[in-house]
């Protein structure tokens, strides 16, 4: 088995850093066939995780492995990212100044400011924000936090696995992508075993599915009711070497597939979801993916910011 840039002991590592700062977010077993299908659905509430998304495990886990420069740290987000490192950086009394586009849900920028970092608008797009980033770190000597394509990043997300294996046995795990770290992480600390991970890209938005096709990252267009958190143009040759190695496949959903997950979580679990959570839900629901016949399928739930203005539109 070939050595990953991620390993399973970086991750364990990550988990001892960070877990007194995270939460453990639970599972709901669902009875076989309850999605359609003969499987057993395991679903993760990792939207209930601090700072509303998973990103809070990579954030806490690259502040916490670095050094941090006395003007401290800065990032650039759609929302979620910023979010998790706001809310880390002010957990651990560092400063943090979160550069994010203009298309940034405002929700999403209210919670950077809640929870006390300075907020920059960007540029009108995510690669505007981020060249206004890397100019500042330039400037300054801040820290920069990426939102993936990072090792610090990468093993904190592989958390989630970890703790999920633990929680549940399984035989796939479904997860959505957006610019690969979480589904690095998972592909990481799965990678030797019999699980299988399932990445899940909305059709507007495929950046890990175009790297995989071209054998290495590539820019893509994105369109995509997600595309606030699953809208990377590239996903870069760190997650695609991870991706490459322990990604079974890609599944692709339409934007019509992702807002009918909203409503089934909502309806059905009594769980609201911002729509880049709910892509895994969707590729199930879709058939999108199709689980093979007995599986134990974990399905992940990975985030919760939710524009309340949007909310009952989507669930309606």
């Amino acid at each position: 088995m070939p050595l990953l840039p991620v390993t399973h002991d970086d991750i364990r590592a990550a988990h001892a850093r960070i877990r007194s700062h995270i939460r453990q977010t639970p599972v709901i077993e669902l009875p076989r066939g309850a999605l359609g299908g003969d499987f057993t659905p395991v679903l993760k509430l990792e939207h209930s995780q601090l700072s509303g998304s998973f990103k809070a495990r990579g954030a806490f886990n690259s502040l916490l492995s670095m050094a941090v420069p006395a003007a401290g740290v800065a990032a650039a987000s759609g929302g979620n990212h910023g979010a998790a490192v706001a809310f880390a950086a002010r957990a651990l009394g560092i400063p943090a100044r979160i550069f994010v586009p203009e298309i940034s849900p405002a929700p999403k920028i209210a919670a950077i400011r809640r929870y006390g970092a300075e907020v920059v608008i960007g540029g009108a797009q995510y690669d505007d924000a981020q060249a206004a980033c890397d100019l500042y770190v330039a400037e300054t000597g801040a820290l920069k936090i990426h939102p993936f394509s990072a090792p610090a990043t990468i093993a904190g997300q592989g958390t989630l696995g970890l703790e999920w294996s633990a929680q549940a046995g399984l035989d796939e795990v479904v997860i959505a992508v957006g610019g690969g770290g979480l589904v690095s992480g998972a592909a990481a600390w799965f990678h030797g075993t019999d699980v299988k991970v399932i990445g899940v890209e909305p059709e507007g938005s495929r950046a890990l599915d175009a790297a995989l096709k071209a054998g290495g990252p590539v820019e893509v267009k994105v369109q995509s009711v997600a595309a606030d958190s699953l809208g990377a143009r590239n996903v870069g040759p760190l997650v695609h070497e991870i991706c490459a190695a322990g990604v079974h496949t890609v599944a692709l959903v339409p934007d019509a597939a992702i807002l009918s997950a909203i409503r089934t979580a909502w309806q059905d679990f009594h769980q609201m979801l911002e729509p880049g959570g709910a892509a895994a839900l969707g590729a199930i629901l879709s058939g999108a993916h199709r689980p093979a016949p007995g599986a134990r399928v974990g399905i992940l739930l990975c985030g919760g910011n939710v524009d309340l203005g949007r909310a009952a539109e989507w669930a309606a």
